[in-house]
């Protein structure tokens, strides 16, 4: 299950996106840290490791509610372009006859 694990001080909210298994605690022992949450700031900053959760994702793993609204909120960044091959010098006749 990928889900949030509070990790803020009192009355200063601060939230790791995890992936736990369904049973544990709420900040009990994740198996990995996805992403952070933090709705102190204006607006309210969300990280996330794309190709993480998209592995997760892909193995099975469910979301909570609350990170399914955080996801739909942050779009996948845009793959970067493939660099275009650099043709290879043209061969010189150097065999003289």
């Amino acid at each position: 299950m990928i889900r949030l694990a509070r990790v803020g001080a009192k009355k200063q909210p601060y939230y790791r996106i995890v992936v736990i298994e369904k049973d544990r605690a709420r900040n009990g022992r994740s198996i990995e840290v996805i992403g952070t949450y933090n709705p102190r700031t204006t607006p309210a900053s969300v990280e996330l490791k794309h190709e993480r959760m998209a592995y997760w994702r892909s193995v099975g793993a469910q979301l909570s509610p609350t990170v399914a609204k955080l996801v739909a909120k942050t779009p996948a960044p845009a793959p970067a372009p493939a660099p275009e091959p650099v043709p290879a010098p043209a061969a010189a006749d150097t065999a003289a006859a």
